[in-house]
């Protein structure tokens, strides 16, 4: 049984031009243990999937799944106490900007130890019990790479570097030993050594601690390397799922072929000022949708058909929501 299971979410939001649908019929599922990249440019709906997922959606947006489940159990009418109670202990989010996720007015020592359960925590008297927190505090900055605990546990957020705050908010999401833990984009702008250094923690208590990772990302790069399956999305709709693998090496829809080829090319025959591989338009906004398949407007293999929503169809284990998938492509050679 998959951890995390959805199927055909959608989310609407009440705009002043009447209800428009900001996820449209998404499906993801997650294994326990597995790795899982959520891609896709920006505006495509991945930050609002994980905020669907938490239940940090406005009260006046609609949502509708046939299937939102937690380990069997339904997402959707669930009471907040019980989605807090597994949010508290089963998942963990951590978001971009660490730095912005932080109480500026609070040392790293004091929020990492107030994020501890109190059920974690043994110890008669109050001393003992802080005693206690502050050695497992030290213990989980240990785990994620922070080796200088006593210089960042009395800092602020405004003294440290960007990717010692983003291991701090890793080390604050292990604090319950979650099963699954989301990563909102955690490598936007930092610089490629301290990028791969976030990835090889993930990596590590992937392999460590069997802990399922949602990666949300639109750097195809960072995630190649270190994900068993991939995701795409592109304007609130799933286009293409399947093993990262064969995605890499066989991508059917052209957004996923569009998106693998955008990626910077290190090759050592590649000519001087080789044409940049770019897909045509912008991504159109929530009031302009294009009527059936989203992608319609600036794909190069787009047909009458695409007037019509795509159904999702597959290949053995890969998915993929196209009327003229690059497949045929192949089926004529």
């Amino acid at each position: 049984m998959a951890l995390l299971d959805i199927k055909n979410l959608t989310l609407e939001i009440d705009g002043s031009s009447g209800w428009m649908k900001a996820l449209d019929k998404v499906s993801l599922r997650i294994e326990e243990g597995e790795i899982r990249a959520l891609v896709g440019e920006s505006g495509s709906g991945k930050s609002l999937i994980v905020r669907a997922v938490v239940g940090a959606i406005p009260e006046h947006w609609r949502v509708t799944a046939d299937r939102m489940t937690w380990k069997g159990k339904d997402l959707l009418t669930m009471s907040q106490i019980e989605r807090r109670k597994i949010m508290r202990s089963e998942i963990a989010v951590i978001f971009q900007n660490p730095l912005l996720s932080l109480d500026p007015s609070a040392t790293l020592g004091e929020q990492l130890m107030e994020s501890i359960p109190g059920n974690l925590v043994s110890g008669r008297w109050f001393w003992q019990r802080t005693k206690k927190r502050r050695e497992m505090a030290i213990k989980l900055l240990h785990k994620v790479g922070i080796k200088e605990h006593k210089k960042y546990l009395g800092a602020y957020p405004h003294q440290i570097a960007d990717d010692i705050g983003q291991k701090f908010l890793i080390a604050c999401a292990l604090v319950s030993s979650p099963r699954l833990l989301i990563a909102d984009d955690p490598t936007r702008g930092m610089e490629i050594t301290t990028k791969t250094q976030i990835l090889k923690l993930l990596t590590r208590l992937n392999k460590t601690r069997n802990l399922s990772i949602l990666f949300v990302s639109h750097d195809l790069l960072a995630i190649s390397s270190m994900s068993d399956r991939m995701t795409v999305l592109y304007c609130g709709q799933t286009v293409e799922d399947g093993k990262m693998s064969q995605l890499r090496k066989r991508p059917l829809h052209p957004y996923t072929k569009a998106l693998l080829d955008s990626a910077p090319s290190f090759r050592k025959d590649l000519a001087p000022k080789s044409p940049l591989a770019a897909l045509d338009g912008t991504i159109p906004t929530l009031q302009h949708l294009p009527i059936g398949c989203r992608l319609g407007p600036r794909c190069p293999r787009a047909q009458k058909e695409c007037v019509r929503t795509p159904e999702l169809r597959h290949v053995q284990d890969h998915f993929y929501s196209c009327h003229f998938p690059l497949i045929r492509e192949r089926e004529k050679q």
